[in-house]
């Protein structure tokens, strides 16, 4: 059985990070919860961080992600060290999730390949709908003057119109 769990949608712009995540986890054609939270400040809230795929997994990372965060005091280089260990052994390996954190100066998108991808326009995705949100949030960007907690929340709630894997108890976290 396919899960598929979620929307993650994060947006920087002028000074902000906003990231947002729908609460639905779908398993195979049942929806068998409307409010999981995926998005959270970790980090002491110094970082946003969401992830989709599975519960367990994202968890695990994002506490990895946060142990790495405290021992570097840098979301970049706590970035690339995850992906390194991620990638490496054979345990995390075998996690099924994606990652996104950030910080109003950064933002990355983590998988176990060992990417670390930070985007060109401040505008990342991940999950199911993701490709729905970034697209909502990219048109948002050029031709709004929204604050990206704006732009997120309404990118996402486009996405929820479109993908059935997306709904709409939406759960936004910002820094400044």
């Amino acid at each position: 059985m396919k899960i598929r769990s979620t929307t993650i949608l994060a947006v920087r712009r002028d000074g902000m990070l906003a990231i947002a995540g729908d609460g639905q986890v779908t398993l195979d054609k049942t929806i068998v919860k409307h409010s999981a939270r995926k998005v959270r400040k970790i980090a002491g809230g110094k970082v946003l961080a969401g992830f989709a795929g599975s519960a367990a997994d994202g968890i695990t990372l994002l506490e990895k992600f946060e142990k790495k965060f405290n021992e570097f005091k840098d979301v970049t280089r706590a970035a690339v060290e995850l992906a390194k260990d991620w990638r490496q052994d054979r345990a995390l390996r075998r996690l099924e999730a994606l990652l996104i954190v950030g910080t109003p100066e950064h933002l990355f998108v983590l998988s176990g390949t060992g990417d670390v991808i930070e985007p060109d326009e401040g505008i990342a995705a991940i999950g199911s709908g993701g490709p729905y949100a970034q697209a909502a949030a990219a048109a948002l960007v050029r031709n709004t003057t929204l604050a990206s907690d704006e732009i997120a929340r309404k990118a996402l709630e486009i996405a929820g119109e479109i993908c059935i894997y997306t709904n709409d108890d939406i759960t936004v976290e910002t820094l400044s």
